[in-house]
């Protein structure tokens, strides 16, 4: 069994320790709003989707409830309205679209057709050892519709403080 394979195993879906009071997105459509694509419910219903408002950029703020190392980010979106240049910054607050390219990203990606279909993207794990909040910058789309669509956001690694399940699975009996 190879180190990559065992990474990957025991990566898990993030969702449950996002800080949801905190979360943000400027420039959402209110009627297609961020939860739509980020909790879990609404981003397996494929009649839900985030939405930009005034122009194609999303700027999403995601806290967490502790400090997480952060693998990999999973979007799916439409082939047309799909994000397309994304930027992530790990725990930089209070950013704007007045300031968000005065910052270098941790990361960033150009999505494929194979991304927006659910391939997710490996990030440099290095830069998101110790991650406390999570901005995403969507820059722009894959075509050049006026909105970005966005259906799904998963985020993939583990807490910093590893909870062995089994564990919790033995006090929940008592």
């Amino acid at each position: 069994m190879s180190i990559a394979s065992t990474i990957q195993r025991s990566q898990v879906d993030l969702q449950d320790f996002v800080d949801w009071s905190g979360v943000e997105c400027l420039n959402q459509n209110s009627g297609h709003s961020l939860i739509n694509a980020l909790k879990q419910g609404y981003r397996d219903d494929d009649g839900l989707h985030l939405e930009s408002d005034a122009d194609e950029q999303l700027l999403i703020y995601i806290p967490f409830t502790q400090v997480v190392k952060l693998h990999s980010i999973l979007f799916v979106g439409p082939e047309e309205e799909g994000p397309r240049t994304v930027k992530l910054f790990a725990n930089k607050e209070h950013m704007g679209f007045s300031n968000v390219n005065d910052y270098l990203p941790s990361d960033s990606a150009i999505l494929s057709e194979e991304n927006l279909k659910g391939k997710p993207i490996v990030l440099k794990y290095v830069k998101f050892q110790n991650v406390r909040s999570l901005t995403i910058f969507v820059e722009d789309n894959q075509g050049s519709a006026e909105t970005s669509k966005v259906q799904k956001i998963i985020l993939y690694g583990t807490t910093v403080e590893t909870t062995n399940v089994k564990d919790l699975k033995k006090i929940e009996e008592h």
